[in-house]
């Protein structure tokens, strides 16, 4: 019986260090598939110590995305799905602007779900993201259905 497993592979980010005592993986890729776990933008203090809005904050964990997406050597383009928790829906209009930003330019925006939650992991956290990953899959390529 030959060996058909796909390899996995756990993906590591200088920019997005594991906790050393944390009890989950930042990433894993799965053959062309990362797996990404929910990132915030924690500690979430700007330069002069006050709290980050929350358009700062997605875009902290949308560049947390992006780190481990290019270290397993793909690029924001290959995001498939995101599932975005704000502890505000009210926030909803601040997230869209973050990732309208993020996004710009590749002529197309990955699947999403954007729920409200009662809370997360500290008070001061107004968002977290986790995504999925196709490294053989590009926004920039994708077309409408007719």
């Amino acid at each position: 019986m030959s060996d058909t497993s796909i390899q996995a592979t756990r993906i590591v980010s200088p920019a997005v260090p594991d906790l050393p005592h944390a009890s989950w993986t930042n990433g894993i890729r799965i053959g062309n598939e990362l797996v990404l776990s929910g990132m915030t933008a924690h500690p979430t203090l700007d330069d002069t110590g006050g709290p980050l809005s929350t358009r700062e904050q997605t875009l902290v964990v949308l560049g947390k995305i992006r780190a481990l997406v290019e270290e397993a050597g793909g690029s924001i383009a290959n995001i498939v799905k995101l599932t975005v928790y704000v502890t505000d829906i009210a926030d909803k209009d601040e997230v869209g602007r973050a990732r309208r930003e993020f996004f710009a330019g590749l002529g197309a925006y990955p699947a999403s779900t954007l729920v409200a939650v009662s809370g997360l992991v500290f008070p001061a956290l107004k968002i977290e993201i986790d995504a999925t990953v196709r490294l053989d899959f590009d926004l920039t390529q994708i077309q409408a259905a007719r």
